[in-house]
């Protein structure tokens, strides 16, 4: 480890160490009721930055996964594990603060939201709330599900996973309270740059129906810009939050394996290019990259509009070489246009009935006042999004009935009212979900600022020209340039799809799943404009009213729960079933088979069921483990309660030559529920040229 290094990590540890005990005892800079920083120390760094991560990783086994609503899509282990990355930014002058989270997840659901505002209040009162706080997902179709309190999207997951769902809400709040105690004096810069080979409109069609003068923005149907906040602490590059728009669909409705997909890949690329800590030990890391989505309901990453095609036809692959293409703009981009961040910390947020919305003339295409509808599904909902597997929305006609089970659903159910039928016109309703409780209507929007950059939060899939008019609507109210807006979706909460009013009309599958009707747009541009001119003048907003808890009314899922666990017949628990080869060339496949045990027993949150050693010495050092590209590990059912598990690892180009063995971590119940952990370790190999 260089010099510099430590340094670096010296320096941000004493800073953050001599914020938190300041902050703790009610004299941090800028704090409520402190006095704020000299004026030489806001000038140079104004604000106090700490950076957060940690595991996410759900149940990897007999857990259905959320996106594809896929019944035959359900978790068999992990190719890369999801994790939680947090930026709580300070303003040093003001002492206002802000948490931006982006977690390696296909939804924030309100359940999910609300469980982690009351956690951090426990650990850290009155210091983080409803308004400072934005929780978002990439949007990975690639994760375990059912942790939501809507039974709409537990419907595929066989009802509510308690062990998934709690993963994910330790796990951002660990990222949080990491960043709170890592907050050092910083500086913010931005910088924006292009990148149009990593995704494709898959609503052609549907964007040509909106205005020529929308169209002109994006003259190639896509949305190109991607933008990078950049963190340096003591002059040196701590941390980026990254916004560009396209969906984590390049693993497909096929895989079983978790994946954060194209958008954790990006992170992972980048946070190991710095030589970061490993993620297992996740106490002081070195860089922190977070990749955010933003207006992204109608970019797909598939780029030859196509499940799993482009820019090949391989799945790993093609998460792989998007994931790279993100790095790339973002990291080489560094330079490109850099504004320095400079004014106040800020944020908003209020709950709407997206139900019932009366919306000025000001917002609508026609000039005339309208609302909004309870919420509806419409028929080309049972289409799904084709490019993308189905994919863009957790539920859809999957691999394995869809269809079927939609229109079950419709017909037992559901005959639409006349004026439902009215309001939600020209889409063909299937199904009143709204009506039915099956999905959230009162809906959080935020609007945040970090210095000159304003972000959206909208609990929505936004495409590109839906973007463009929220943005426009904040840029103008604020002062704000229109590269300096940024819709951040899929943020605090999921309502679907936001399509443009002419997108609606196109009947197709986004407008099929914008759910509460024509107008859903306008009504949450008149929201925004509340936000943006509230924030102008620093006038408070209501809260307004959230839907009730439904945390107690969940029906739990059969499926993934452990019974008993036995070894296959004449072996124990850790015993080599396949033995890996006596050698390996550099780039091949290395790969060994255990006697195991069902992996729900202990999700090993922060940790590994795996680890590549090598051997150095009369030493073994751990090279790789589940948090790594090049790893995959498999658990398949073997009778009623034998579990076999698969380990492989692509050996990288550039590892060294020598001894190498495969650890294996589990962990058994036996009949009376206890489990107790053990180790499976296999026969060493070389790795040769």
């Amino acid at each position: 480890m260089s010099h510099r290094h430590i340094s670096r990590n010296a320096l941000a540890a004493l800073c953050g160490l001599i914020a938190l005990v300041l902050a703790t005892a009610g004299l941090a800079p800028g704090a409520a009721g402190a006095p704020a920083a000299s004026g030489v120390a806001a000038a140079s760094e104004p604000y106090l930055v700490g950076r957060g991560i940690a595991d996410v990783t759900g149940q990897p086994a007999e857990n259905g996964m959320l996106g594809y609503a896929d019944f035959a899509q359900n978790t068999s282990g992990i190719h890369l594990r999801q994790r939680s990355r947090a930026f709580v930014i300070v303003d040093r002058a003001t002492g206002e603060r802000v948490v931006h989270v982006v977690a390696d997840t296909g939804m924030i659901f309100q359940g999910i939201r609300d469980a982690v505002l009351t956690r951090l209040d426990q650990r850290l009162p009155g210091t983080y709330s409803e308004r400072n706080v934005m929780l978002t997902a990439t949007h990975t179709h690639a994760g375990p599900g059912g942790d939501s309190h809507h039974n709409l999207y537990n419907l595929t997951t066989l009802g509510y996973h308690g062990k998934t769902f709690e993963a994910l809400v330790n796990g951002i709040v660990s990222s949080i309270t990491r960043a709170h105690a890592d907050l050092a004096p910083a500086t913010l810069t931005l910088s924006t740059s292009q990148l149009n080979n990593a995704s494709v409109n898959r609503a052609r069609s549907a964007f040509d129906r909106n205005p020529a003068a929308d169209k002109a923005v994006f003259p190639n149907a896509i949305d190109p810009q991607s933008t990078t906040l950049q963190v340096r602490r003591g002059g040196v590059l701590d941390g980026v939050i990254n916004w560009f728009p396209v969906h984590a669909t390049s693993m497909s409705t096929h895989n079983t394996l978790i994946s954060p997909d194209n958008k954790g890949f990006a992170s992972y690329r980048w946070e190991r290019q710095v030589k970061q800590v490993d993620y297992i030990d996740q106490t002081d890391p070195a860089f922190i990259s977070s990749f955010a989505q933003t207006n992204a309901g109608d970019m797909s990453p598939n780029l030859n509009l196509h499940p799993t095609d482009g820019p090949t036809t391989d799945e790993f692959e093609n998460t792989r070489i998007i994931g790279t293409r993100m790095y790339d703009s973002a990291s080489k981009g560094l330079a490109t246009n850099v504004r320095t961040v400079t004014g106040g910390i800020d944020s908003r947020i209020v709950y709407v009935d997206m139900a019932d919305v009366d919306v000025s003339g000001a917002y609508t295409p026609d000039g005339k006042p309208h609302s909004t509808c309870s919420a509806a599904l419409g028929a080309a909902f049972i289409a799904g999004s084709t490019e993308d597997g189905g994919g863009g929305l957790p539920l859809h006609s999957g691999q394995a009935g869809g269809d079927a089970l939609w229109s079950g659903i419709a017909g037992l159910l559901y005959t639409a009212s006349p004026a439902l039928k009215a309001c939600q016109a020209p889409k063909e309703v299937l199904l009143p979900v709204g009506s039915m409780d099956l999905v959230q209507q009162k809906l959080p929007v935020q609007l945040m600022r970090i210095g000159g950059l304003y972000l959206i939060g909208m609990p929505a899939e936004v495409t590109i020209v839906s973007g463009l008019r929220l943005r426009r609507t904040v840029a103008r109210i604020v002062g704000a340039e229109l590269k300096n807006v940024l819709v951040q979706g899929y943020a605090n909460a999921y309502a679907h799809y936001l399509t443009t009013p002419e997108e609606y009309d196109s009947k197709e599958y986004e407008a099929a799943s914008t759910l509460f009707g024509r107008y859903e747009l306008p009504a949450f541009m008149q929201v925004t404009a509340g936000l943006a001119t509230a924030m102008k003048a620093g006038s408070p907003v209501e809260l307004g009213t959230k839907e009730r808890d439904r945390s107690g009314e969940q029906i739990s899922s059969p499926s993934g729960a452990v019974v008993l666990d036995a070894p296959p017949f004449g072996h124990g628990f850790g015993d080599v079933l396949t033995a890996p080869a006596a050698s390996y060339p550099i780039g091949d496949q290395a790969s060994v088979t255990f006697a195991g045990a069902h992996p729900n027993n202990n999700l090993r949150r922060g940790g590994t069921y795996l680890a590549v050693e090598r051997k150095v010495g009369s030493n073994w050092v751990r090279v790789a483990d589940d948090g790594d590209w090049s790893t995959k590990f498999r658990w398949a059912r073997e009778g009623l309660a034998a579990s076999r598990v698969t380990v492989t690892w692509d050996i990288p180009v550039g590892t060294p030559i020598g001894t190498y063995r495969i650890r294996y971590f589990g962990d058994s119940k036996n009949l009376f529920g206890s489990v107790s952990g053990f180790t499976g370790t296999s026969p060493a190999f070389v790795v040769t040229q």
